[in-house]
């Protein structure tokens, strides 16, 4: 049980579609259940500070859930940075494209694939980008609308087609 103040508090608990839901109420959701227990005013400190405060209880999920924190936050960061446009728009872009291509150039080189690369890798995540994207599930959807679940979906999707957000 911790208080913080009341715009953080608010961020840690805010929830799927609410103007404060950011990649801090992702994580945080995704490694503890979450609950606001009272608001604190003011009043109650002298000197009276000039924010109002809120006691949070954070539990931490145990088992925690079975997810490469690196890449889950690396994915979670590209998506928050422009949480209101579509997962195509955010994930299209020219830099976000060579990320993922640089992590697919790193993962096959950790996995000693002694495949032939394509000639255009770009095209190649980029094309694997769209696939997903445009998935029923995915189609027009943005991140500041999806509960963890979907994110973690998301996440075990673009993996299962060999892309890696770190």
């Amino acid at each position: 049980v911790n208080m913080f103040q009341e715009e953080f508090a608010l961020r840690l608990t805010a929830r799927p579609g609410e103007a404060l839901y950011c990649r801090l109420s992702v994580n945080t959701q995704l490694l503890a259940k979450v609950d606001q227990l009272m608001k604190v005013g003011r009043n109650n400190f002298r000197p009276p500070p000039k924010v109002e405060s809120r006691v949070v209880r954070l539990e931490l999920r145990n088992p925690p859930p079975p997810v490469n924190f690196t890449e889950w936050d690396g994915m979670i960061r590209l998506l928050f940075n422009r949480k209101n446009k579509t997962l195509r728009s955010v994930l299209l872009t020219k830099s976000t494209i060579k990320l993922l291509d640089e992590n697919i150039r790193t993962q096959r080189a950790l996995n000693s694939s002694n495949n032939s690369m394509m000639d255009d890798e770009e095209k190649m995540s980029q094309q694997i980008i769209e696939e997903v994207v445009a998935m029923e599930q995915w189609k027009d959807k943005r991140a500041s609308k999806l509960d963890l679940d979907d994110f973690l979906a998301l996440l075990a999707e673009f993996n299962k087609r060999g892309v890696h957000f770190a």
